[in-house]
């Protein structure tokens, strides 16, 4: 991989903790549908991003800021940052619906906040989640342990990446049902082995000997 390719897009973080697979068809197969979820999830994100930027009393907000780690190698855009006069640096991520499982959102907010660390020469030690159906914010501690879990979840995304390979379907209907690739996925139609590592489409079932 040259230098571009070892940076890892941060969305692709929040991806690979939801669904290892979806991380996968979006990242190295370059697949996308869209669903109500992500439309409503997108126009919330473009709302944020195409705001001015804001200066009041002790207060700077910046919207759509990119950020870049090299140490991390990563990639990606924070959807608000603020700077207040005290020296504190808050990222705000908005997402539309509630939070994840696996701490995918806070990872997502946390290698941001690493970015700009690095970018910045500060120490960032929270941000917040803004959750579309709650309408208010979530703050989000950066302990250690969220920070390795940003780098063991980057170094995971680089090395699907640079192997190429998509991971295998299971079907897990809270997670699936609402994900806007199910038809590109076909999780239902396809069961994963887990000793085994094989795999079989159930609509080919009938031709099996």
């Amino acid at each position: 991989m040259d230098a571009d390719d070892r940076l890892v897009p941060i969305s692709a973080l929040q991806h690979w903790l939801y669904c290892t697979r979806q991380c996968a068809l979006i990242h190295v197969e370059q697949a996308w549908a869209e669903n109500r979820f992500t439309a409503e999830g997108r126009v919330m994100h473009q709302n944020a991003h195409d705001g001015d930027d804001e200066t009041r009393r002790g207060l700077r907000i910046t919207r759509g800021m990119p950020v870049v780690s090299e140490g991390i190698g990563l990639t990606g855009q924070c959807d608000v940052v603020e700077f207040h006069a005290d020296g504190t640096v808050l990222p705000v991520e908005y997402k539309r619906g509630k939070p994840k499982a696996l701490r995918a959102d806070e990872a997502q907010l946390c290698a941001q906040a690493m970015c700009l660390e690095e970018m910045l020469g500060a120490t960032i030690t929270a941000g917040c989640l803004y959750y579309g159906e709650k309408h208010r914010r979530t703050e989000v501690a950066f302990d250690e342990e969220l920070r390795e879990l940003v780098r063991a979840t980057a170094a995971a995304v680089r090395a699907c990446l640079a192997e190429g390979k998509t991971p295998l379907a299971e079907y897990e209907p809270r997670r699936c049902d609402a994900c806007s690739l199910i038809e590109v996925c076909k999780p239902k139609s396809m069961r994963f082995k887990k000793g085994a590592q094989v795999w079989f489409d159930t609509s080919l079932k009938s031709q099996l000997p």
